[in-house]
């Protein structure tokens, strides 16, 4: 079974209703995205942050996986799917989609500030965290989220599935948010790339590159038509 590698950015999570900042002039729910988002801004105020987290964790609790999020489960049963997304929502765990690696972190959980490898799941019916908010040690936490200024830890794990890759899809993002937008150039030579947006970026025209410049939904059910047709 050949291994099919994606990694989706924020256009596929867009049409599910998930609001994304670069759509606002680099503001996030009116909020400066530095303020709410980076290094800097969760330590300035770390309550505004949690309470940034809290609305959007009650926000994703309101949209739904869409039908790119589904196709690409149903790709499962004639590929070995595994996706690297930009996304912080749950979206493609909710869709079924069984290897999912998130490269910014995960909205739905939270992590020991003292002890990062601690790591918890948040209850939907208990969203809510602050600067009082306690781990079962007594420790305060943070979301689990990989802040601008920040590193990404699961870089290398997503470059080292790409690397394995037989077909590379890049499906909803701009190309322009490192270390994400790299990943590109670590697919070997000669592997097939699709890279669906409705705005696409420029590639590299050093690669095996088919652009099919359409919204995720849309891009996402042309490219599994394309797939099994090759299989």
């Amino acid at each position: 079974m050949k291994k099919l590698v994606i990694s989706s950015g924020a256009g596929i999570s867009a049409e599910s209703g998930v609001s994304t900042f670069r759509d606002a002039g680099g503001l996030w729910e009116n909020y400066p995205v530095m303020k709410v988002a980076s290094a800097d801004g969760f330590r300035e105020n770390p309550e505004l942050v949690h309470e940034f987290y809290n609305k959007r964790r009650e926000q994703l609790l309101t949209v739904q996986p869409n039908n790119a999020h589904l196709i690409l489960k149903d790709l499962e049963k004639d590929f070995d799917v595994q996706i690297i997304t930009q996304n912080v929502d749950n979206l493609h765990e909710r869709a079924g989609s069984s290897k999912v690696l998130h490269l910014h972190g995960e909205l739905m959980k939270i992590r020991s500030m003292k002890h990062p490898e601690r790591i918890y799941e948040l209850k939907e019916t208990n969203l809510h965290t602050s600067i009082d908010t306690r781990d079962e040690y007594g420790d305060p936490v943070r979301p689990h989220i990989v802040f601008f200024q920040e590193d990404v830890p699961n870089f290398q794990p997503a470059v080292e599935m790409v690397q394995e890759a037989d077909i590379f899809v890049v499906i909803g993002t701009s190309l322009v948010v490192y270390p994400a937008a790299s990943l590109l150039y670590y697919v070997r030579k000669g592997t097939p790339i699709y890279y669906i947006d409705p705005n696409p970026a420029q590639v590299p025209s050093d690669r095996n590159i088919t652009v099919i410049p359409k919204k995720a939904t849309e891009g996402v059910t042309e490219l599994a038509k394309i797939l099994r047709n090759s299989l």
